[in-house]
């Protein structure tokens, strides 16, 4: 699995993660999600140098253009409900793709032991497309690998995009092994060395659902 992380280069990205990381500024639900959507824009950019494209004519008032364009077919999906601003930021940049949904969630045993529970998937076939599993944390990574597993049901993709802006040292091992190695990318904008014993990412963010939605029951 390659892994490309965006943070470790100055860029407008860095700002953004800084803003949603920053106690003060998570007050602001509205700015919260605003710059998920705006972090998801960045990684759409740089995922689209990695696509597949060909010259093509389009008309114009004034004669014919050449130009080049992407020939890949895009499937975007994000695990709610922390995904969906990110979701959003991508789909901006890609609104020809197809999406898929996935609801997942934890949830808790004794001694802060947990399991995932999938819910809900809505998703068209991701067979020989170009898919990208966009979720705003990667903790442990088990959300992740058991959504890609879901969605994998339907068919195989000809490459998968892993969008996770803050990731931990743990979740990417855990990847590392449960999801193919060949064809799949993995873009985070910060890794962060510590999980508690409640698998939260610190110094991470908090809960990025919470706050960009409201807390829950």
């Amino acid at each position: 699995m390659k892994i490309i992380n965006l943070g470790e280069k100055d860029s407008v990205l860095n700002s953004f993660i800084a803003e949603i990381r920053d106690h003060n500024q998570q007050k602001d639900s509205m700015r919260f999600r605003r710059n998920l959507e705006r972090i998801g824009e960045v990684f759409a950019y740089e995922i689209s140098k990695t696509l597949r494209y060909s010259s093509k004519d389009v008309t114009t008032p004034l004669g014919i253009a050449k130009c080049s364009t992407s020939d890949d077919n895009l499937v975007i999906a994000s695990i709610m409900r922390a995904g969906l601003p990110l979701h959003n930021g991508i789909l901006c940049f890609f609104d020809k793709a197809q999406n898929a949904f996935i609801a997942a969630y934890r949830k808790y045993g004794k001694d802060n032991k947990f399991t995932i529970q999938i819910e809900y998937a809505s998703s068209p076939s991701v067979e020989g497309k170009v898919l990208i599993l966009a979720d705003t944390m990667l903790a442990t990574g088990s959300s992740v690998v058991l959504t890609y597993n879901r969605l994998c049901e339907s068919g195989k993709p000809a490459h998968t995009h892993l969008v996770c802006p803050i990731a931990s040292t743990e979740g990417i091992e855990y990847l590392s092994k449960h999801i193919p190695h060949k064809n799949t990318t993995l873009w985070v904008g910060a890794i962060d060395e510590e999980l508690t014993i409640k698998s939260y990412i610190v110094p991470g963010l908090g809960d990025a659902g919470d706050l960009a939605y409201g807390s829950k029951l």
